[in-house]
């Protein structure tokens, strides 16, 4: 027996998500077809002009953000206040920065408009606006799609098959006075892996490709240091696709002389409160995002055998942001599913397609409706590593 989060019956006062138990032996997946014709046909027809609207409008909300905070707040005399509305502005610029990021990733997709070259163009630009390599996340993020849950070939937030290699050793040194179950659950040892992981994962998948799975990348053989996002000749990614490469860092390489130049018409310390606090709030914020959209106790994963494009589509889970993930975040957190099963559809008819297959899927949609931040520290003290499921061969379940 196992339990899935589902929305089939009313919240309860402990929990406004629903755990019902049901029998775990051999779900029987809808073919792709199947779902397909479900959704309304204008689903999967983006328009142009709608998507570039939303880029005009949180284009202008930086702007204006940046403007405000510059003209405004070093005119407080008051330091207290002075650092409190940077802190402020940092937040929430961090907040638009990540719809800005979404729409990037909307045009990776294909699902900006029909148009690829207005897509990679307008990709390109929001995402190097955001240090993001813009065609090196596109081909590994569309890897990402194309294995999702396969635990040999997804390229993000693969699961360990044992506790860390830092538990293991501290553990072991202190086997004498703790037990490694307690030590793998202790707060501050989950405090520490959740803010690594909050602060410095981005870069990290960037730079080595971290948390993909041994079978993601095009040239398996590659050393570490050649399964970076900005080599050109890197393992991640094929021949071909070098010179794409070479146009996302030079994007990079644009933005970066941009922020140069800028810090020496105002100074390092304002560009960074300006550039650099969003940053790192964007980056937090996509972090959790695809994390959790991945890593439920409930949701499992698969190996090579047993896994099938519909069953990883569906091993996700969508989840609630309120108003700031549906009109700032553009829904990627409330409508993930669908857009695992379709990347094509738009954001804005994405919620319009996951209320069509919610009755064909019944319970293999997974939803869950917790507080977003509790349901980050919760899923990685719990969620730390898969094993072997005895009742169903070929997948894989969260240990307890």
């Amino acid at each position: 027996m196992s339990t899935v989060t589902t929305q089939l019956e009313a919240p309860t006062a402990r929990s406004r998500s629903v755990h019902l138990k049901v029998e775990a032996k051999e779900p029987v997946f809808p073919d792709i077809n199947t779902i397909r014709k479900t959704i309304p046909p204008h689903c999967f027809q983006p328009s142009a002009w709608r998507s570039m609207s939303y880029v005009v409008r949180d284009l202008a909300m930086a702007a204006a953000l940046t403007y405000g905070a510059l003209t405004y707040i070093p005119s407080v005399d008051n330091p207290v206040y002075r650092t409190s509305l940077w802190v402020v502005y940092g937040f929430i610029q961090g907040l638009v920065g990540v719809g800005i990021w979404i729409l990037a990733h909307e045009c990776g997709h294909g699902a900006f408009s029909l148009h690829r070259n207005l897509n990679d163009v307008v990709g390109w630009v929001l995402h190097s606006l955001l240090l993001v390599p813009f065609f090196s996340w596109k081909f590994s993020h569309a890897r990402h799609h194309r294995f999702t849950g396969h635990m040999q070939k997804d390229m993000a937030f693969v699961p360990k098959t044992s506790p860390s290699y830092l538990v293991r050793s501290v553990g072991n040194a202190l086997s004498s006075f703790v037990d490694l179950d307690v030590f793998e659950d202790a707060p501050i040892v989950n405090l520490f892996r959740l803010l690594g992981q909050q602060l410095g994962g981005w870069q990290i998948y960037l730079l080595l490709n971290a948390t993909a799975g041994d079978d993601s990348m095009q040239n398996k053989n590659a050393k570490w240091w050649r399964r970076s996002h900005f080599d050109p000749w890197s393992g991640v990614f094929r021949p071909q696709e070098a010179i794409y490469i070479l146009i996302s860092d030079i994007g990079l390489g644009l933005v970066c002389a941009a922020l140069y130049y800028a810090s020496l018409a105002l100074d390092w310390q304002t560009v960074f409160l300006l550039y650099g606090v969003p940053y790192f709030w964007i980056n937090h914020w996509l972090v959790a995002i695809t994390y959790l959209h991945h890593t439920h106790k409930d949701v499992p994963h698969y190996d090579g055998e047993r896994w099938t494009f519909v069953a990883g589509a569906l091993a996700t889970v969508d989840r609630d942001f309120g108003f700031i993930g549906r009109h700032v975040f553009h829904g990627i957190i409330d409508t993930h599913v669908v857009h695992h099963l379709f990347s094509r559809i738009p954001f804005y008819y994405a919620e319009e397609a996951t209320n069509a297959i919610k009755p064909l899927l019944g319970e293999l949609y997974h939803c869950d409706e917790r507080s977003f931040m509790a349901s980050l520290w919760d899923t990685s003290r719990t969620c730390q590593y898969v094993e072997n499921d005895p009742a169903n061969p070929g997948v894989m379940k969260w240990a307890k």
